[in-house]
């Protein structure tokens, strides 16, 4: 039977689910929370920052109200379709009563921890617990916390392990639990030294540390007579976290091993190689760079690479498709996505410029430069890393001579550049020093024959050991 109270209360709180940012994700990191239980928000504001398997991306809320409850912690992935955050979007019409719900979500906390009293709902950790929001058993006070940290301390004084309190689970924030987790240890093991026994990220390095020799032999022995001090055993994961770090697969970088280890396993990948003189090519980008013409926007060699490329596959458009395993078909695309590979903190990114066959040398440089700062900047969408045809890595800017790449899924090559470097090269019959570069070009066999990829390579060459060939042969 549905009450007056369930109803009005239904009506008072909004819920907003994990939405799918994009391309049929499935789940999603909770990065970072910008509200705080309490805080107001606006239709359209962003309460939060999510990583995908694609990119981060800022979730606004779609209505107005009062932050009642936020679900999840920072760290935690949560499945599409999960609530996140509740909102009290009529604040003052009385006491808050808990948001209606058939059963919370449980939080996945990034450490072991004992077993909650009776009673006990999730809570974001860091924020507390707001009493005039939720019913929930409050914290036991910080006078206690302080005890119990005089206690562990005085323990780790004489030598012996911090006694673990079943009953008071580790008080820290957000933030540093992640960082625990990121450094292998276990919170409830870490001597707190914050304000009301809070864990601060200076404790944590300091357990992280690693261990005199003779400090584990007082723990075995304590652990041996009583059965209790079993508790105290997680107190050896700090010196394997000193030693040994382990980073949870998810994000970023689960799609690129997954995209990875699909690719290398699934289109046979030939890879070739040439050596060329790109002098001329280096002068040239000297000289673009005085051009008024090319004012606002940067010029430098991956810009004439990015050139030399669409022309090659102008000149060599059966390269430019994709297979279609489905329906046994080859794809010719008539368009070119070209993707460029970016190192971000996050990972390896391959965001595409759409169309970038019909942009002019001031527009591919516009748009090269806005990939490249948008992606250091962690804003790139996932929109802008689909549907790419071909992609260019520049390994060179790491002194890299090349490498053989690996292709982008559903596409047919991917071009290496290496450092370009001055060498000693034959010009003109005469040994002379030479800016000089090695470019390797991967591509699928079951689509690209050698000959084509060959061509394909051998015009790319031709045009930046000779530029003039971007107008002869556009």
């Amino acid at each position: 039977m549905t009450t007056m109270t369930d109803t009005s209360n239904a009506a008072r709180f909004r819920e907003f689910k994990m939405p799918d940012v994009g391309e049929g994700l499935t789940e999603a990191e909770i990065l970072k929370w910008y509200v705080q239980p309490g805080d107001t928000v606006t239709d359209g504001q962003v309460v939060c920052e999510v990583e995908t398997a694609k990119a981060a991306v800022e979730l606004p809320i779609p209505f107005d109200g009062v932050v009642h409850e936020l679900r999840f912690p920072e760290g935690t992935t949560v499945d599409v379709g999960q609530v996140i955050i509740a909102v009290d979007v009529a604040p003052g019409s009385g006491d808050a009563a808990p948001v209606p719900a058939a059963e919370p979500a449980p939080v996945a906390q990034p450490e072991p921890e004992p077993e909650a009293p009776k009673g006990r709902q999730p809570v974001l950790v860091g924020y507390g617990v707001s009493e005039s929001s939720t019913k929930r058993r409050a914290r036991k006070g910080t006078a206690a916390a302080a005890s119990a940290a005089a206690t562990a301390i005085q323990s780790e004084m004489n030598g012996h392990a911090a006694v673990v309190v079943p009953e008071s689970r580790p008080l820290a924030k957000p933030p540093v639990r992640k960082l625990a987790k990121d450094l292998g240890i276990d919170l409830a093991t870490v001597v707190p030294t914050g304000e009301g026994g809070i864990i601060t990220r200076e404790d944590v390095h300091a357990a992280a540390k690693p261990v005199p020799a003779q400090a584990p032999a007082p723990v075995a022995a304590e652990a041996a007579p009583a059965p209790e001090a079993a508790v105290s055993a997680p107190a050896v994961v700090t010196t394997v976290g000193a030693r040994e770090t382990r980073i949870p697969v998810k994000g970023v970088r689960k799609a690129i091993a997954q995209a990875m280890v699909g690719s290398a396993f699934t289109a046979p990948h030939v890879t070739e190689f040439v050596t060329v003189d790109v002098t001329r090519t280096m002068k040239l980008v000297a000289e673009l760079k005085e051009d008024k013409d090319m004012a606002g926007v940067r010029v430098n060699p991956l810009l004439i690479i990015a050139k030399a490329l669409l022309v090659a596959i102008k000149r060599n458009p059966e390269v430019n498709a994709a297979w279609d395993e489905a329906n046994q078909e080859i794809v010719q695309k008539h368009y070119v996505n070209l993707g460029i590979a970016a190192a971000t903190p996050r990972g390896l990114i391959v965001p595409n410029i759409k169309d970038a066959h019909e942009q002019t040398l001031p527009q591919l440089a516009a748009s090269l430069g806005e990939l490249v700062s948008t992606a250091r900047e962690g804003k790139t969408s996932p929109a802008a890393m689909a549907g790419g045809t071909v992609t260019i890595t520049n390994v060179g800017v790491f002194g890299v001579d090349t490498g053989t790449p690996i292709l982008n899924p559903g596409e047919s090559a991917i071009l290496a550049v290496g450092a370009i470097k001055l060498q000693p090269w034959v010009h003109k019959g005469k040994v002379k020093p030479r800016q000089v570069t090695t470019l390797a070009l991967s591509f699928d066999h079951r689509l690209v024959d050698g000959e084509l990829g060959s061509k394909v390579l051998a015009d790319v060459a031709a045009i930046l050991e000779q530029p003039k060939r971007l107008i002869t042969w556009a």
